[in-house]
C-alpha cells in the first residue's frame, strides 16, 4: 500500500484510543511514539465530567517533575503542530529523536481514552476541532486481539468506507457488522463532513493480552510511514520488540501445551502468508477475528486458551 494520489499529503490527524480499541496499548503506544518524535502541542480538549465515568476510569495521583503530587484525569486531548506545513530535516545527531519529512508539519495527533457515554456529543466536539484545525484527512489506529503467533510479523489490516481511498491506497472496504469503539463512531462522523478516513488495525496474540506489545506499537508506526511521508525515530521499539517476543519464547519453552498451540498458530498463519492466499481471505480473516471480538464484548480470550480440560 502506497500514498501516490495525494490524499494523505495534506494535514492529517491520526487517532488512537486506549480501552476497547487498543490491545496490547498497540494504538495509543504507536501515537504516543509519534508524539514524543513530533514537536506538537495541545490545542484541544474534551471536559472529562462530561464523558467519562470515574468508577470505570479512574483518575491517577502522580508526581511531577518538581516531586508534587497531581490528579491526572482521563481525558482526551487532539496536538497540532508546532509549525504546520513546514517540512522537517533534523540534523544527523537529532534523526534519533525526531522525525523528518515532508509530512512532519502536517500531522495532528489525537490521543484519547475511550468515553464512557454521550458518545455523539464527544464525537462532535473533536469533528468540530479537526474542522477548525483545516485536517484533510483522518488516519485512524487500533489493535486487537486475535488467533495470531507472536513469532510471525504483526498484521496490520488497512481498511476505508471511502471510495476514494479504497481505490487510491489499494485497500480493503470493511463489511464488519457488531459492536464497536469509538473509532468507528469518529469515521463515520468524518465521512459524514467530507473528510475521508482510513483505519489501520494490528492484530496482537491473544495469549498475551496482559502486557503491552511494543511489536504492534512498531508495525502500527511502519504503516503508517507507508502512507504518510513521515520517518518516525523508532526508540527503544526495536529492542523492546525482540525482547517481548524472546520473554514470551521463554514462557513457552517451558510449557509444552503453550508451545503446541504457538506451533498451531503458526502454521495457520504462514497458510494465509502463502503466494496461494488471496486478499479476500485474509480480509476474510479480520472479519472472524473482529466478530470473535464483539461477542466477547472486551475482546479478551482465555488467558490460556492451550489449556484443554
Amino acid at each position: 500500500m502506497t500514498n501516490d494520489s495525494g490524499i494523505f499529503d495534506g494535514r492529517i490527524l491520526v487517532v488512537a484510543f486506549e480501552g476497547w480499541n487498543d490491545a496490547g496499548e498497540a494504538a495509543s503506544g504507536a501515537v504516543r511514539t509519534l508524539k514524543d518524535a513530533l514537536d506538537v502541542v495541545p490545542v484541544a480538549s474534551v471536559d472529562p465530567e462530561l464523558y467519562y465515568d470515574f468508577q470505570f476510569n479512574r483518575p491517577v495521583l502522580a508526581s511531577d517533575e518538581e516531586g508534587r503530587r497531581r490528579l491526572e484525569w482521563p481525558g482526551t486531548v487532539v496536538y497540532a503542530p508546532v509549525s504546520p506545513g513546514v517540512r522537517v530535516d533534523p540534523l544527523e545527531e537529532d534523526a534519533e529523536f525526531h522525525a523528518s519529512g515532508s509530512g512532519v508539519g502536517n500531522l495532528y495527533l489525537l490521543l484519547g481514552t475511550e468515553p464512557s457515554r454521550s458518545w455523539k456529543a464527544f464525537t462532535t466536539e473533536l469533528i468540530d476541532a479537526a474542522l477548525s484545525a483545516g485536517v484533510d484527512g483522518v488516519v485512524l489506529l487500533g489493535s486487537m486481539l486475535a488467533d495470531v503467533p507472536h513469532t510471525r510479523p504483526i498484521s496490520v489490516f488497512a481498511s476505508s468506507d471511502n471510495a476514494e481511498v479504497r481505490t487510491d491506497l489499494g485497500v480493503e472496504r470493511p463489511t464488519y457488522e457488531g459492536p464497536v469503539g469509538i473509532l468507528t463512531v469518529v469515521a463515520e462522523a468524518a465521512e459524514a463532513v467530507g473528510i475521508p478516513t482510513l483505519s489501520l488495525w494490528a492484530s496482537v496474540p491473544h495469549y498475551v493480552h496482559n502486557s503491552p506489545s511494543p511489536k504492534a506499537m512498531l508495525a502500527l508506526i511502519e504503516k503508517l510511514e507507508q502512507i504518510i511521508d513521515v520517518t518516525v525515530p523508532r526508540g527503544d521499539l526495536v529492542a523492546d520488540s525482540a525482547a517481548w517476543e524472546s520473554g514470551i519464547d521463554a514462557l513457552a519453552a517451558d510449557d509444552e501445551d503453550m508451545a503446541s498451540y504457538i506451533e498451531q498458530l503458526e502454521q495457520a498463519r504462514d497458510t494465509v502468508d502463502s503466494p496461494e492466499a488471496s486478499g479476500e481471505a485474509i480480509a476474510q480473516e479480520f472479519e472472524r477475528y473482529l466478530r470473535k471480538r464483539g461477542d466477547k464484548g472486551d475482546g479478551r480470550g482465555p488467558e490460556e486458551p492451550w489449556r484443554r480440560d
